[in-house]
């Protein structure tokens, strides 16, 4: 996808943009709406010599614009999101600031220095790139004197329109097919007269993947592993027998993380006869695979010893990692002679044979959980701390990505964006930190790179900036792409403070730019009370649906301290949420299920869906309800009513849709909060 304006630019200079926020001081930070972000704007001048400007302000958050044009002339104010202000200028240099206001009236400002020149661009440079995380897209930057924006045509037939390239920026453009295109660069200014600059560039695909495979986050008791990182696997065990094949193999690493790659695959054994596995306990097979061979598919065959097989068709989607969760009781259907008490071999078939490469990982069976059978309702979303990002900083739990050396399911992950330099992460409990037992803090820190300093600093609960007591260390990491284990000696730290704020800050007075480099986890702070991150069920958004406890922004009806945010992307139409809980849902103490739901519109249907232990899409036991909301901007309690549910079956996910059928946007008519999820 092509950003179209990432940084306000001026005509024939890069635009200076400088930045200031209003706040009414009066608003609780938890309930306020925040000040518009990422100010920008698309500035486009006409090609002949009338100075003609047209600007398009940007920002998230904003519900209208005030520009005023630097020249002396009426400041425009009530620029309605997506419209673009025309304005004549003489040649010259100006300074217009963009003002960005947000639906509770707070402002952020983009000073932007604008250049009116008539002169043709000169000395124009392009650079043309592969991407080197994205296959088959080619990244196009250019430079000419003069220059005020640029227009590329990257020649894929039937895409004729040019996509608009602006100063100092580059475009993006993901091709149907590898090979070679003739891509053509116009450079403009405000004269009449542009140049141009056109290349026969080949565009190549990404042949492996560049992220590892997606983190198994079952217990090691419920698996017996064939091939994972994760758990422990069977020794003996060949990976590459000598079954005549012509198939190749290697091991590689991918973000530390190993992963089979078997190339120009027939078919393929994986072979622990010496040691037969008695998987008979187990309930299903999973595996990931990833191939970048578009019309490419494999076939997966656990075998049995006499020898007895069948085959499951796993239908591959290229470029991604697909995850397979497969009943056993589908290879027993259709041959029962499959004995998987008695599992001694697998094989793998490429369709067509020897057309395609693979890699694969995480191949293992799995059972439901041995956890309790009981009921796990009331889900309350309320934890036993409070997660929060300040000033550019992004705090969230996820699953553990980097699980070598660190086999947490789940971690905090911080990542440090552009903002102030002072960007970070604050985790608040409900009771005080205790040095009783000692002034040294531990914590388990995963670093891009050595050398990162992080900033441990504790807080009294009085709210910032008005903090009265504070003590800060800060520890450095020694090694990169790898966990360690960081100190933080707080000797001499006040114990008769009431710390119940903890703030952490990567690289403290550097800002910076959410890339990788600016990203850590973190996990098992030792401290009183140690902080662990694993959370009592599992969030997931599926095909567009976005889902996350946050801080409640609306405690107005509802003064819970944390939330579910749901939101509706643009994906499929029935893109939504899933929660998966680590007892079953009981039934039997009552059918009918309330939440509280805070919705912007009167009239959003809510679906709720509860599906087995079964991975989509192979559940085979659901129930599901849709109620609809009938107030607009506040908490109203739902009732769904799940009479004649089967209270026999283990319902282990509960799925949330909202406007089923209906494509969202990730707007704010799409996000809705729920808690308080009880059952009747």
């Amino acid at each position: 996808m092509m950003n179209y304006i990432k940084y306000a630019f001026s005509l024939c200079l890069v635009a200076l943009i400088t930045w200031s926020c209003s706040e009414d001081d009066n608003i609780d930070y938890v309930a306020a709406i925040k000040a518009p972000t990422n100010v920008t704007a698309s500035v486009r001048i006409t090609q002949d010599n009338t100075g003609m400007v047209t600007i398009t302000p940007l920002a998230e958050g904003a519900v209208s614009y005030n520009i005023s044009f630097g020249d002396g002339s009426d400041k425009l104010e009530g620029l309605v999101p997506g419209n673009g202000a025309k304005h004549i200028y003489a040649e010259g240099v100006y300074d217009a600031t963009i003002t960005a206001v947000s639906l509770n009236g707070l402002t952020t400002e983009a000073t932007q220095n604008i250049v009116v020149s008539f002169k043709a661009p000169e000395n124009l440079e392009v650079t043309m790139e592969n991407d080197a995380a994205i296959s088959k897209q080619v990244n196009v930057s250019a430079t000419a004197d003069f220059a005020t924006f640029f227009e590329v045509y990257f020649g894929e037939p039937g895409k004729t329109d040019p996509l608009p390239l602006n100063v100092n920026e580059t475009v993006s453009y993901q091709y149907q097919e590898a090979g070679n295109y003739t891509i053509r660069v116009v450079a403009m200014s405000a004269a009449a007269a542009s140049v141009e600059y056109s290349e026969t560039f080949e565009v190549t695909a990404i042949l492996q993947p560049l992220k590892a495979a997606p983190v198994p986050f079952r217990a090691q008791s419920d698996v017996i592993s064939i091939y994972s990182d994760s758990y422990t696997s069977p020794d003996p065990i060949d990976f590459y027998p000598n079954w005549g094949q012509t198939t190749t193999y290697t091991q590689i690493a991918v973000d530390g993380n190993n992963m089979i790659q078997y190339g120009d695959i027939t078919y393929q054994g994986i072979d622990f006869s010496s040691a037969p596995i008695d998987a008979s306990a187990m309930e299903f097979l999973h595996v990931d695979i990833w191939t970048a061979d578009a019309d490419f598919d494999a076939k997966l065959s656990p075998i049995s010893a006499g020898p007895n097989e069948t085959a499951y068709d796993l239908e591959l989607v290229a470029n991604k990692w697909n995850s397979f969760d497969i009943p056993l009781s589908f290879f027993t259907d259709q041959n029962p002679l499959v004995d998987f008490s008695n599992i001694i071999q697998f094989k793998l078939e490429g369709i067509p044979s020897g057309s395609g490469t693979l890699f694969l990982d995480n191949l293992y069976f799995y059972k439901s959980s041995t956890g309790s059978s009981t009921g796990t309702l009331p889900l309350t979303f309320e934890g036993g701390f409070l997660l929060d990002g300040f000033d550019g900083g992004g705090t969230a739990v996820i699953a553990n990505p980097e699980s070598t050396g660190n086999l947490s399911s789940y971690v905090l992950q911080m990542i440090k964006g552009a903002g102030q330099p002072w960007a970070g992460s604050k985790i608040t409990i409900d009771s005080p930190f205790s040095f009783a037992n000692g002034t040294t803090v531990t914590a388990k820190v995963w670093s891009p790179r050595v050398g990162l300093n992080l900033l441990m600093k504790f807080e009294d609960a009085t709210p910032w900036p008005n903090v009265t007591s504070t003590a800060e260390i800060t520890a450095t990491t020694s090694v990169a792409n790898q966990w360690e284990t960081l100190s933080f000696d707080f000797s001499g730290v006040d114990m008769a403070v009431d710390f119940y704020n903890m703030v952490l800050i990567m690289d403290n007075g550097i800002q910076g730019d959410a890339s990788a480099n600016y990203t850590i986890y973190v996990d098992d702070i030792a401290s009183e009370p140690m902080l662990v991150f694993e959370p009592e069920y599992i969030l997931d958004g599926f095909d567009g649906g976005g889902t996350s406890v946050i801080s409640n922004p609306h405690p107005v009806g509802n003064p819970s301290k944390n939330v579910l945010q749901l939101i509706k992307g643009a994906g499929q139409i029935w893109a939504g949420s899933k929660l998966t809980v680590p007892t079953a849902f009981d039934f039997t103490a009552g059918t009918t299920i309330t939440a509280k739901v805070w919705s912007p519109r009167a009239g959003l249907d809510l679906l709720m869906k509860f599906e087995d232990s079964v991975p989509w899409p192979n559940a085979t036991e659901t129930a599901e309800v849709v109620v609809t909301t009938t107030v607009a901007n506040q908490w109203e309690t739902l009732s769904f009513n799940f009479s004649g549910v089967d209270t026999a079956v283990d319902f282990y996910n509960l799925i949330m849709i909202m406007d089923n059928g209906t494509e969202g946007d990730a707007s704010a008519n799409y996000t809705i909060y729920v808690d308080d999820i009880a059952q009747n």
